[in-house]
C-alpha cells in the first residue's frame, strides 16, 4: 500500500488550523497534516523533508512573508519548483489584485476564499481534496506501483 503523503497547511491562526483538521476528519482524509505557522517554517520544511507532500494549502496573510511572497520564492528556487507540489491559496483575503497576482505571476493551482461556517468549509475542502486525489500531475506517479500488462 502506498504511503499517504501529508497535506501542508501554512496558517498562522490556530483556530483556522483546528477547523481545517476537524474538516479533514469529517470527510475522511487519511493524510497527515503538517501545520506551519509562517513562510520561513514552510520553506525550511520543504527544503529538508523527505516527504512528498500531497498538497500545500497556504493563507495569504502570514506574519513576516506573505503567502504570495512565499509562493514566488518557491517558484524562484529550482529545487522546490521541481518538486511540483500542488499549491493553493485558502484565505479570507480575496480581491481582484491579489487573485490576478496569484495566477498571472506564479504557478498557483487554485485560490479559494475561506468559507464562513463549518458546512461551507467542509464543502470547499472536500472539492479541493477530491480534485487533487484524481488529478494527474508529476507527483501522482511517484507513489504508484508500475502497471504490468
Amino acid at each position: 500500500m502506498p504511503k499517504i503523503e501529508p497535506i501542508v497547511l501554512i496558517e498562522d491562526d490556530p483556530e483556522d488550523k483546528e477547523i481545517f483538521e476537524e474538516v479533514m476528519k469529517l470527510i475522511g482524509m487519511p493524510n497527515p497534516l503538517v501545520w506551519l505557522q509562517n513562510a520561513a517554517e514552510a520553506h525550511e520544511y520543504l527544503k529538508t523533508t523527505t516527504d512528498k507532500p500531497f498538497l500545500i494549502v497556504s493563507d495569504i496573510n502570514l506574519p513576516g512573508q506573505s503567502g504570495i511572497q512565499f509562493k514566488k520564492q518557491i517558484d524562484g528556487e529550482e529545487e522546490l519548483r521541481k518538486k511540483s507540489i500542488p499549491f493553493i491559496f485558502y484565505s479570507t483575503t480575496s480581491n481582484q489584485k491579489t487573485i490576478n497576482e496569484a495566477y498571472a505571476d506564479m504557478t498557483v493551482q487554485g485560490f479559494y476564499q475561506k468559507g464562513n461556517n463549518l458546512a461551507e468549509i467542509k464543502e470547499q475542502l472536500q472539492i479541493i481534496f477530491q480534485y487533487w486525489q484524481s488529478c494527474k500531475h508529476p507527483n501522482f506517479f511517484i507513489n504508484q506501483a508500475p502497471k504490468t500488462s
